[in-house]
């Protein structure tokens, strides 16, 4: 490797944490700059495909992530209103045979804690919080960020990790707001034992309905259970973290069979949050600055791959610093080229599925027979070209 750099990362999420870890490891100095108080990841649970296991193993974290995860045997897809079931795939060892790699879940906070504890084994890892990008400032020599409180950092180059709502991209990239889909979700966790055993699956479930759909899951190898519920709405707060409206859920399951309803009835509080993207685009990369993530490239959540991206992103980041050998331009614009159509197809493909489980009418009766008459690539099958993954030491071959 040419000579160590000095980074700074700015947002402690998962992507950030998963790139500080990747460039710590390969000996730089990176300093991860969140703006929260302390580190920690807000949310529920979040799927982990076969392409993310890939990363884990060549990150050295499989272990770390087996010990809280949970691999479901399936997934499956039910009609929200007849019950009837759409699709089921087996995962398990179909996976392992078809990807060398499982399927997994985890609680969105247990994956954040794995990489946050990787980061904090590492001396030339330095973890600041309270640390709010407020601009930055580029020159032929490095990047000078300047923090919400007036304080300087420079360093040799800057990756914004900082989210959807990133203000970094705004400077680099210049597209304005997300693009807000018109779809809410709502996010609750219940313990195993709050959860009456005629609905406790252990697959990966979807009901899927017009404008609706529920998921739900086991998290932490079977202790918890989680629910996502997604509908349209106009009314919505930017944001993650904001209480719902229960009466409004309720109205828009109205129509749903009796055990969708028994279940969401199980959650007293839910939380909510603002399903947005933005179109993709092919450059994210300014000399020595380039995005990350969410910041890069935000993605729908119908796939279930916006944190496993944001990690591939990193471990492509990593190996396009390694390939060029310290010239800091020539690799960001290496990774981005290197990501930006496999990234673009997952933000295109995710909007396509929401589609596909919000079906109604014809669409709703052409669903539901082709996926039930095996003869079509549904789901898991169909998806071959994201799971399969990527080669971290291929990558620039």
């Amino acid at each position: 490797m040419a000579q160590p750099l000095n980074l700074i990362v700015a947002g402690g999420g998962i992507g950030g944490l998963a790139a500080a870890f990747v460039l710590g490891r390969d000996g730089h100095a990176v300093t991860v700059l969140e703006q929260s108080a302390a580190f920690g990841e807000i949310g529920a649970g979040i799927q982990l495909g076969p392409n993310i296991f890939r990363m884990f193993e060549y990150l050295g974290l499989t272990d770390a992530v087996s010990r809280v995860a949970y691999f479901p045997p399936g997934m499956a897809m039910n009609d929200v209103r007849t019950g009837e079931i759409v699709v089921r795939v087996p995962l398990g060892d179909t996976a392992l045979a078809a990807y060398g790699f499982p399927y997994g879940v985890i609680y969105r906070a247990d994956l954040h804690q794995v990489f946050l504890a990787a980061c904090r084994a590492l001396p030339n890892v330095t973890l600041r919080t309270s640390s709010k990008v407020d601009s930055f400032v580029q020159d032929a020599s490095g990047v000078n960020v300047r923090l919400a409180g007036g304080e300087d950092v420079r360093a040799d180059a800057l990756v914004a990790a900082d989210g959807l709502w990133s203000r970094i991209r705004e400077a680099v990239v210049g597209d304005g707001k997300p693009r807000i889909s018109g779809h809410i979700a709502y996010r609750a966790v219940l313990r195993r034992e709050d959860v009456p055993s005629h609905l406790w699956s252990d697959d990966v479930v979807l009901w899927g309905g017009e404008k609706t759909h529920l998921v739900h899951y086991p998290l932490r190898r079977g202790e918890l259970f989680n629910l996502v519920a997604v509908f349209h709405s106009n009314k919505y707060d930017e944001g993650w973290n904001t209480f719902g409206d229960t009466a409004e859920l309720d109205d828009r399951f109205a129509q749903a069979v009796p055990q969708v309803r028994e279940l969401l009835g199980k959650i007293e509080t839910w939380k909510m949050w603002v399903l947005c993207d933005r179109e993709p685009v092919s450059h994210w990369s300014d000399r020595r600055v380039t995005l990350l993530g969410d910041a890069a490239h935000p993605m729908l959540q119908y796939l279930a791959q916006g944190a496993g991206q944001a990690i591939e992103d990193a471990v492509v980041l990593g190996a396009a610093l390694r390939h060029a050998r310290g010239d800091i331009e020539a690799a960001f614009l290496k990774y981005q080229q290197a990501r930006y159509l496999r990234t673009g197809r997952v933000q295109l493909t995710a909007r396509f599925y929401g589609d596909i489980y919000h079906a109604s009418g014809v669409a709703r009766e052409l669903r539901n027979r082709m996926f039930q008459s095996g003869r079509e690539s549904a789901g898991f099958a169909g998806l071959k070209w994201m799971y399969d993954g990527i080669e971290p030491d291929r990558v620039f071959d």
